[in-house]
């Protein structure tokens, strides 16, 4: 019999809290984004993560242990291989990643990956290097709108972005040319975890915007998830921000698309208010999109106060069968070296209304606790590939 009708699984992106013991192996030795963002800044008013017990989890200047904390608090470790949040997210739901996906934000895509998307689609292109989507619009843009070529770039993420003007190269045309690209960077020494269309209008440098009209073409997860096994039972699966993308819409039943993290916690706030039975899904991307990779710990720490605000919203709204986790796909240290993800280990709270007594869990050593902990609540097994434990029986 369940114990929790809902579950909501907030994913704050990147919100490391140290480097896990092989982080010298990705070159993240001492990358630690919460200690070192809580270090940088002035003040960091967070009280709905502090009475959940944020501060009791590790030692922070401006975030305090509590007596009676909230949230059952503990760290989470990654198994699989990478740090980038395809696969983070996958393992949380069950899969474990033995083999990372390829990023080129030190060298830019290869010339033969390059000239067959060239042969392929018609187009040449231009950029190829890592950057900032409104900066190479700004670069670029024109010279894209003349020639007709496509701009090409990627970023510390295991992406390959497609860029072109909506209505002179045409919003179709640019879906065809990263569908072939989707295709070819479905082999192993190109695979990137999504190819992403990125259309824009505008004439000239400064007056550019992105439309609403981007595509992302990800994989399928390499196996059965939690939410395939969710779905299939008839339990209902809502995702809200990139989860839809991450997933390739797999064992999903709702998706909702978010303009920015405080969006996503609205979206999240008022599907608290509706009744549904099962999991929803939040990713919230601005904290690892805005100011992990742009290496803004003043900006990372004011976006966690505003998403302490919007869970100071959320938590008068969740009954004593709703179970609340929150935590993170891996690291964006903001002071550290570069601009990539750190590998680090990520929190873990549990929150419901009906706990007492809560306490620090046991460290673990795979975020697939997450989804393994979904499915025993709804009395559910994972599939034979899937990895990870139940840790219900702590709560």
């Amino acid at each position: 019999m369940k114990r929790f009708k809902r579950i909501f699984v907030v994913v704050i992106d990147s919100l490391g809290i140290g480097a896990m013991n092989n982080a010298a192996e990705y070159g993240d030795e001492g990358s630690d984004t919460l200690g070192h963002i809580d270090a940088a800044v002035d003040h960091l008013n967070l009280p709905n993560l502090e009475k959940l017990g944020l501060g009791n989890l590790r030692s922070l200047k401006h975030v305090k242990p509590v007596a009676e904390p909230k949230a059952y608090y503990g760290k989470l470790n990654e198994a699989s291989v990478g740090k980038d949040t395809m696969t983070g997210h996958w393992e949380m739901m069950g899969l474990y990643i033995t083999k990372p996906f390829q990023t080129f934000t030190d060298t830019g895509f290869p010339k033969e990956l390059l000239d067959e998307l060239e042969k392929r689609t018609g187009h040449k292109i231009v950029g190829n290097k890592s950057a900032s989507g409104t900066e190479i619009m700004d670069e670029l843009g024109e010279h894209q709108i003349a020639t007709g070529d496509m701009i090409v770039y990627t970023s510390a993420d295991s992406v390959l972005q497609i860029c072109a003007h909506e209505e002179t190269f045409g919003l179709q045309e640019l879906y065809r040319c990263c569908e072939i690209a989707r295709e070819l960077t479905l082999r192993d020494e190109w695979k990137v975890g999504r190819v992403i269309a990125r259309p824009y209008v505008g004439r000239k440098k400064g007056e550019f915007k992105r439309t609403p009209n981007r595509h992302d073409y990800a994989l399928k997860p390499f196996g059965t998830t939690a939410l395939n096994v969710l779905k299939d039972a008839g339990l209902d699966v809502i995702s809200v921000g990139k989860i839809y993308d991450i997933f390739d819409g797999e064992g999903l039943t709702e998706g909702n698309k978010s303009q920015s993290s405080v969006h996503g916690m609205e979206q999240t706030i008022e599907i608290a208010k509706r009744e549904f039975n099962g999991l929803c899904f939040v990713n919230l991307v601005d904290f690892d999109a805005l100011w992990g990779h742009r290496r803004d710990p003043v900006g990372y720490g004011a976006e966690l106060e505003r998403f302490d605000e919007k869970l100071g919203e959320l938590l008068p709204l969740l009954n004593d069968d709703d179970l609340l986790l929150i935590t993170a796909d891996h690291g964006n240290d903001p002071t550290f070296k570069g601009s990539d993800h750190t590998k680090e280990q990520v929190p873990f709270l549990a929150y419901s209304a009906s706990y007492a007594n809560c306490e620090e869990l046991k460290e673990q050593n795979t975020f697939a606790v997450i989804g393994a902990t979904v499915l025993d609540n709804f009395g559910l097994q994972k599939a034979q590939d899937m990895i990870g434990e139940s840790i219900e029986e702590l709560l």
